[in-house]
């Protein structure tokens, strides 16, 4: 399984049925492909979208059924579209029940650095600091390095997408819980080992006296 699908199966699940979820552009989108049996959820995209699910096989994309980042998508039969003013006011107004993000970094205060590298072009902050503030649970779903360095830090370098504390961390090597406290690790990989994790992450981690391994969705 690559480090990718095993993160999307880790984060999927986290989510309830009922939930109305927002999957960020890359890798959390992912996600929609590993629901459990059984569990409904609305799937929320900030250009104005509910009942986004993956484009099913065989079907001819639309240029007007997209995600955030213009990828093709599919839509439920109960799917429903609206302008940015509505789909902001869902999330600035508290409605999203969790958010599924990617990181650059995050630190032991728990937030997240999301949006932008310093003296690289981007595209503009799109939805993620609306995203972090508004949503009631926000998951990121990231690989734990880049080029071998650590992405979780003792404090982000790079511009923060907000100050609020994340709620979750789901990598390739670990779960980890940001709390009051510090970073608790909650479970490691399958075949992943304490001393591995804690070897390629900068912060600070709280190792409880037993950590479990991760459950993956099937």
């Amino acid at each position: 399984m690559d480090e990718k699908t095993l993160i999307a199966k880790r984060v999927a699940l986290e989510l309830k049925d009922g939930d109305l979820v927002n999957l960020g552009i890359g890798l959390p989108t992912l996600v929609a492909q590993f629901l459990a049996p059984g569990v409904n959820v609305s799937f929320q995209s900030e250009n104005g979208i509910i009942g986004m699910q993956p484009l099913p096989a065989g079907q001819a994309p639309s240029k007007d059924l997209t995600d955030a980042g213009g990828a093709p998508i599919g839509a439920a039969a109960d799917a429903c579209a609206f302008d940015s003013a509505m789909s902001f006011a869902l999330i600035r107004g508290g409605h999203l029940d969790v958010t599924v993000l990617g990181g650059l970094q995050v630190d032991e205060l728990g937030q997240l650095a999301n949006w932008m590298v310093p003296g690289k072009m981007v595209p503009g902050m799109g939805g993620a600091m609306d995203l972090v503030s508004g949503a009631k649970r926000v998951i990121v779903a990231m690989t734990h390095t880049a080029k071998g360095a650590p992405k979780i830090l003792k404090r982000c370098t790079l511009p923060l997408t907000s100050i609020r504390r994340i709620d979750l961390i789901v990598t390739e090597l670990a779960v980890i819980q940001p709390t009051g406290a510090g970073l608790v690790l909650l479970e490691t990989a399958p075949g992943v080992t304490v001393e591995q994790v804690l070897a390629a992450t900068e912060a600070t981690l709280i190792v409880p006296g037993h950590v479990p391994a991760m459950p993956v969705a099937a």
